[in-house]
């Protein structure tokens, strides 16, 4: 059971590390302000994601010191930051791009 949880969050994190250099780079690459901003937004998504199972790898998958569950709730808290930065961003400019 507790292996493939490990996979899952291994596998998850492959994923979304994936996603963030992918939209990472179409952000960096386009032309169009609107393309270019909603890449951005689907890459704070990305790194938000990939930082929330960062931090459930650290804490759960490994002995519980108090350093490494302090520096896992400081990921977490980030990588919430980055998803609702990323939400708030991509309907700004999906609104902007229908307009």
């Amino acid at each position: 059971m507790v292996q493939s949880i490990q996979y899952v969050l291994y596998a998850g994190l492959i994923i979304t590390c994936i996603c963030s250099v992918f939209f990472s780079f179409k952000s960096r690459r386009s032309v169009d302000p609107a393309i270019r901003g909603l890449s951005a937004a689907k890459t704070n998504i990305s790194m938000g994601g990939m930082l929330i199972i960062l931090a459930l790898i650290q804490m759960f998958m490994f002995s519980g010191s108090s350093l490494r569950v302090v520096i896992g709730a400081l990921f977490m808290v980030l990588g919430a930051f980055n998803i609702f930065a990323g939400i708030r961003n991509y309907g700004y400019f999906s609104r902007s791009k229908a307009e």
